[in-house]
């Protein structure tokens, strides 16, 4: 038997673990620790000790200067003008009426008074429909977050941004208070046509300021930061209507509105549109004159850092001012005729009343006029609708200058019927005047008021031209003009100086000069074309006696005459230019502004000042950063001798007083006596006229107040035979003054020391006895002042001829 050995069993050999899924999760692990927890530990620390103390200081908010336009205003704080790229009216929170808090709330951040800064909320929201829909359906924006985007960040769209975004809102928040917030946000936002903040919307689209707005405007403007552009009420008025009752829906949602006001304001239609910044007075040269100063004085930021300008412009004076120009050259216009409409519509055009307007109210209209159109008559009535929809009458008797025109002397025929001046569909200009809408026309004549203050040489208004937006040009102060008669007094002034007196005598007579800086030879004569043989100064200067002016300048001398108007402050590089007796006849070219400066020197007894129109600025919070230092005549107030403030003496004071009363005899009895009609015991003035009524000048004032008019067209050429200084100027002057001067006190000038009066001879200019019969007073400085005859010479000649007969 054989033997069976046992049975034997074997293990099977452990399998070695696979090292390469053991690397793998070791792998995946470290990336999960790298990514999650590294990486985002670094990355805070790089951002934390990198980016975040960059970030700006919210403190700064605190603080903080918008970009404001410039504001130009009267002295008496009328707004003249406002200029600057954005529109901004910057508020405190509690000038913000709780409406429109309300309503931006709603629209924006209706958890803005319960979060920190970042609505965690919404930002999931936000990214939830981003990731479902594909598109962006609600913003994740806190208020805060775009105070922090808007004041410090740019509008990039990078991850980074938006981190630095929620940074600096957490900062914000920790900084400043909700409501501080709440009004950086509503000052700074933009809100379309050139809008930042509410208060410049609600002036935009409504005209009206902030707290006087409607819950559905209120609502409307709360609808536009989120897009300024595509719901807008002006531009896209059909969805602008949507967004704002989706705001007045939200209000309601939360409460801040009941359900009857939300339907209310609903059923409001869209009623916005653009409005200009309510300008007080016009006075669009002088913002011009002002918008130059600032630019020179502060630079290009001056248009955007709050600035204030008070100018020295009295606002009712240059209310004045403008009426006075506007009407003086539609005077001059209805002298000279009618020059037809504007152009004349088809009836096709008149029977669409829609596209009728807009035709009118797309033609250009300047300084007080409006635009008609002519549609249908009525026996003697004019029926006529206005740009504005409204509809009126003229009467036939307002239009009965209309002649036609034919050229600056010659006018048609003399219009019986309005037919005879208008017809259907005529496009025409009319004015208001006298409460009844007139016929009218663009003028095609210029005119430029001046008026200053005497003592100090503030500008009290100032008028350019008809029209700043018909041309920039301002007349005042960059048109050179030939002066004509109105630099007369000048040489009188110099003639006393040099030892004459207003009872000299020259002889007004034809003569012929040969004068070498003159063309040939020269036969001036008066404007009446006669001569009035030995005529004292004081009858020359008030008649504006040309041979008598000439013969005068001849022997005062045309140097001492040159020297002598320099003093005035007539440029001497203009004057070098005219060197010859054409000079006596005011041949040289100056400013309405230099004029008037100078004839102030009259009225202060002798002082030569500075015509200023910048009395102050002051920055955005008010305070002064530059202050005028004029200089001051002297008259009225104890001078500290060696004050750099006191103005110079550039005549005495008893030159200035008789040149001031021979003035007073040119409206009195002379070329001026118009200007009798105002009634006054102190004005005084001069007329001039340039040779072919090319220049119309009148130059006048009372101790305090000087005024300067010229009229002209800009291109020299004839206004009219008759359109002389006391036709074409005088007249606007005088409208002007009657205003400025009431309250000014109507006495006599006082007389200063040192002059006396003496009986003349009308005729002579010699001294008589005081009984002499048809005798009248000179005023004599003492040091020239005759004796007085016991007899007078025409008395001796009567005894002699006795004698020997």
């Amino acid at each position: 038997m054989s033997e069976t050995s046992p049975q034997q069993t074997t293990e099977a050999p452990k399998k070695k673990p696979n090292n390469k899924w053991r690397w793998l999760r070791w792998f995946m692990w470290l990336n999960v620790f790298i990514g999650f927890i590294l990486l985002p530990v670094v990355a805070v620390l790089f951002y934390a000790l990198t980016i975040y103390p960059t970030l700006p200081d919210p403190a700064e908010l605190k603080e903080v200067s918008y970009q404001v336009p410039l504001r130009i205003v009267t002295e008496d704080d009328k707004l003249i003008s406002e200029i600057g790229i954005k529109k901004r009216i910057p508020l405190e929170y509690h000038q913000i009426p709780e409406r429109m808090t309300q309503a931006i709330i709603a629209s924006e951040d209706e958890n803005f008074f319960e979060h920190g800064g970042v609505d965690y909320k919404g930002l999931a929201r936000a990214v939830f429909e981003l990731i479902t829909t594909g598109q962006k359906q609600s913003g994740g924006s806190t208020i805060t977050m775009q105070v922090a985007r808007n004041f410090y960040l740019s509008k990039e769209k990078t991850y980074l941004r938006k981190l630095n975004e929620i940074m600096l809102s957490y900062k914000i928040e920790h900084e400043l208070s909700k409501q501080d917030i709440l009004a950086l946000y509503l000052n700074k936002i933009f809100l379309g046509h050139r809008s930042y903040g509410v208060a410049a919307a609600a002036l935009t689209y409504y005209g009206t300021p902030l707290s006087d707005l409607s819950l559905d405007e209120f609502a409307m403007i709360a609808g536009l930061p989120k897009a300024p552009s595509a719901y807008n009420p002006i531009t896209n008025p059909s969805r602008a209507k949507l967004r704002r009752n989706y705001v007045l829906r939200r209000m309601h949602d939360l409460n801040f509105i009941t359900q009857e006001e939300m339907l209310a304001a609903q059923a409001i239609d869209v009623h916005a549109k653009r409005n200009s910044t309510i300008i007080d007075i016009r006075a669009n040269y002088v913002a011009e004159m002002a918008r130059a100063f600032a630019l020179e004085k502060f630079g290009t930021e001056a248009l955007q850092n709050g600035l204030t300008i008070v100018t020295t412009i009295n606002s009712q004076l240059q209310a004045y001012a403008n009426k006075a120009v506007q009407q003086g050259l539609q005077d001059y216009e209805r002298r000279h005729g009618y020059r037809g409409a504007i152009q004349t519509l088809d009836q096709e055009t008149l029977k669409n009343s829609e596209n009728l307007l807009k035709t009118l109210q797309g033609i250009p209209k300047f300084g007080d006029l409006t635009v008609g159109v002519v549609t249908g008559f009525e026996q003697k009535e004019t029926h006529v609708l206005l740009e504005n929809g409204q509809k009126t009458t003229l009467d036939f008797k307002s239009m009965t200058w209309a002649a036609p025109y034919k050229d600056v002397n010659r006018v048609g025929k003399k219009p019986t019927k309005p037919q005879q001046v208008l017809a259907m569909g005529d496009v025409i200009y009319l004015q208001n005047l006298d409460n009844q809408w007139q016929l009218a026309q663009d003028p095609k004549a210029e005119s430029a008021l001046i008026s200053i203050n005497t003592n100090d040489g503030a500008i009290h208004a100032l008028v350019g031209g008809f029209d700043y937006f018909r041309s920039k040009f301002n007349r005042v102060t960059q048109g050179k003009r030939q002066v004509g008669s109105n630099i007369k007094p000048f040489l009188y002034s110099a003639a006393l100086d040099s030892g004459m007196t207003a009872a000299t005598t020259i002889n007004d007579a034809p003569v012929v000069f040969h004068d070498r800086n003159l063309e040939d030879m020269w036969r001036p004569e008066n404007y009446s074309g006669r001569f009035y043989g030995p005529t004292r100064l004081r009858m020359a200067l008030a008649f504006s006696r040309n041979l008598v002016s000439i013969r005068l300048l001849r022997q005062v001398g045309i140097a001492n005459l040159a020297n002598y108007l320099n003093r005035f402050g007539f440029p001497m590089e203009e004057i070098d230019q005219h060197r010859n007796l054409s000079l006596a006849l005011g041949s040289v070219q100056f400013t309405p502004l230099q004029v008037v400066t100078a004839y102030a020197a009259f009225a202060n007894t002798g002082y030569k000042i500075e015509p200023y129109l910048i009395k102050e600025v002051r920055d955005y919070n008010g305070e002064v950063i530059y202050q005028a230092e004029p200089h001051i005549a002297c008259r009225d107030r104890l001078c500290i001798e060696g004050d750099e403030r006191n103005a110079p003496r550039i005549i005495d004071p008893l030159n200035a007083y008789i040149m001031t009363s021979i003035l007073q005899d040119v409206i009195n009895i002379g070329s001026g006596k118009k200007a009798k009609a105002l009634k006054r015991l102190d004005i005084a003035g001069k007329t001039g006229t340039t040779n072919d009524q090319k220049d119309a000048w009148f130059s006048g004032y009372n101790p305090n107040i000087a005024t300067t008019v010229w009229s002209g067209f800009d291109q020299p050429s004839t206004l009219g035979r008759s359109e002389v200084g006391g036709r074409a100027a005088l007249p606007i002057w005088m409208s002007y003054m009657k205003e400025a001067l009431k309250n000014e006190p109507n006495e006599m000038i006082p007389i200063p020391e040192g002059l006396v009066n003496v009986p003349i001879d009308p005729e002579t200019g010699e001294a008589v006895p005081p009984e002499t019969e048809g005798a009248v007073f000179e005023i004599f400085r003492e040091a020239y002042a005759p004796e007085i005859p016991s007899i007078s010479q025409k008395q001796i000649e009567l005894i002699t001829d006795e004698l020997f007969e």
